[in-house]
């Protein structure tokens, strides 16, 4: 390549790579494709009552949402094999060492698995909340509506359903939109 020839082609060069690193940073600013650091979904807000529901918690006694009425409840329906459902268990437990003592609860409802299975999540999970088998799917499918895995309902004190989630939960998600209902005067 003769100099002339690259004195020629080398502005034309730097202007196109200017052009390309331009167009590649505006891309990156007004569509925002950095990587999230979240993975939560945003709950739904909704309003409807709570259904009526009565399971076996992991000790064999039967349990019903009616008997949590004049507290906050979060029901998370998940399974030991659901991998979003595992990520969001250290958030939940978390969620409620902090504000157990105010009158919330979650409720973990496990959608199928024996209970073995369940058992051993909850030793592994290190879980001290409520844990309660369903091994015939009448949460998920009737009384919920859902087939979605993880999927979550917040109820309030007067027992009606003010959140729904359809996917993993973060600590996060978990203090901008429960803790308000928590601290909430009935």
């Amino acid at each position: 390549m003769t100099i002339a020839l690259l004195r020629k082609t080398l502005p034309l060069l730097l202007l196109g790579l200017g052009v390309l690193l331009i167009a590649t940073s505006a891309y990156l600013i007004l569509w925002d494709v950095r990587p999230q650091t979240d993975p939560s979904t945003v709950p739904v807000k909704v309003s409807f009552p709570a259904p009526e529901l009565t399971l076996t918690d992991t000790r064999g006694v039967s349990r019903s949402l009616a008997d949590y009425r004049g507290q906050v409840v979060l029901v998370n329906l998940w399974a030991t094999w659901c991998p979003p459902c595992k990520d969001e268990m250290p958030a939940l437990q978390s969620f409620y060492d902090n504000y157990k003592d105010r009158s919330f609860v979650v409720i973990a409802i496990n959608d199928g698995d024996s209970t073995a299975d369940v058992l051993q999540f909850v030793k592994d999970y290190e879980l001290t909340f409520p844990v309660w088998l369903d091994p015939t799917y009448i949460a998920t499918e009737q009384a919920f509506k859902t087939l979605n895995l993880p999927s979550s309902f917040v109820i309030d004190r007067s027992g009606v359903i003010r959140l729904q989630w359809i996917g993993g939960i973060s600590r996060k998600m978990l203090d901008k939109h429960v803790s308000p209902l928590i601290t909430e005067q009935p």
